[in-house]
């Protein structure tokens, strides 16, 4: 079932936005003087930001130095010294093999930047397991049926929900991510971090976000579900877990400016469709409280 989203303080949400994140003269408590070797891993969620921003090989990867792990590192004084190998389109399966990027490049496995001496370790997957076909899928169904529920009528046609199962399918994937962090870096605390809502409970934006809008609540749970897989994997490899999905009223389809998340018709220098600066700011801070 959908978990209850929550609307963050006005005054943090505000917060959060004016400074950009956390930033390297951030008070971050004792987190700051645990940790000395911060290795972040995922997929774009965590990766990208803005586009002007993107730095490191391969270039196929579109990190942005205003991505989260960033935003996190600078909080912690480990700008300098972090290691980000997040990467577009990495899966679970990109934590242990090489991941073939646009240009004809390669990023290696991300676990080859796990070491002995890593102490922090952050990491967003498991959304391009199986999420991002679902919502592929939802997009393109979207447009026979703008104002009705073709998405959901068409998962559910059976009598049971295919992407559910698919989704619930990736927390023995997640749960050997958080096992395999484990064994190369034993004394790392780990975050598993959820992914921010694209969409709004109700109603929805079609066609800047070209899902039909009756279908708007079925997509929205169905990512409200991906992060109780991360939540539920993380809680049972006791690690922790940082949920961003569970704000309300900075989906793709507010104003730019509010939103955290850009539609399909991104603002300038933005990711369609991912999270934009102040989104990775906020998940940023998120991920810095359950570290204070």
């Amino acid at each position: 079932m959908p978990r209850t989203t929550r609307r963050l303080p006005a005054a943090l949400v505000s917060a959060v936005v004016a400074v950009g994140g956390l930033t390297a003269g951030s008070p971050a408590g004792a987190a700051s003087d645990r940790f000395e070797h911060y290795v972040a891993l995922g997929d774009s969620y965590a990766a990208y930001g803005t586009v002007s921003k993107n730095y490191g090989t391969p270039a196929g990867c579109n990190r942005a130095r205003d991505n989260y792990p960033n935003g996190l590192a600078a909080s912690l004084g480990l700008a300098a010294s972090f290691v980000d190998v997040t990467c577009g389109d990495a899966t679970t399966v990109s934590m242990t093999a090489p991941e073939a990027v646009p240009v004809g490049e390669v990023n290696p496995p991300q676990f080859d930047a796990l070491r002995p001496d890593t102490d922090l370790v952050t990491v967003t997957i498991g959304g391009k397991d199986a999420l991002s076909d679902i919502m592929l899928s939802c997009a393109v169904i979207g447009s026979i049926d703008p104002q009705g529920d073709p998405c959901r009528r068409s998962y559910t046609a059976s009598g049971t929900d295919p992407a559910v199962a698919a989704i619930d399918a990736v927390r023995p994937r997640i749960e050997g991510v958080i096992d395999g962090i484990r064994e190369r870096s034993p004394g790392a605390t780990v975050v598993v971090v959820g992914y921010l809502s694209l969409l709004p409970p109700t109603t929805g934006c079609w066609p800047d976000v070209p899902i039909a809008r009756g279908d708007v609540p079925y997509v929205h749970g169905l990512q409200q579900r991906m992060n109780a897989v991360l939540g539920e994997a993380a809680a049972g490899r006791g690690v922790l877990f940082a949920d961003p999905g569970d704000v309300l009223g900075h989906d793709s389809c507010q104003a730019q400016g509010v939103r955290w998340v850009e539609g399909l018709t991104p603002a300038p220098d933005t990711n369609a469709l991912h999270p934009n600066a102040a989104g990775q700011a906020y998940v940023a801070a998120l991920t810095g409280s359950l570290l204070r």
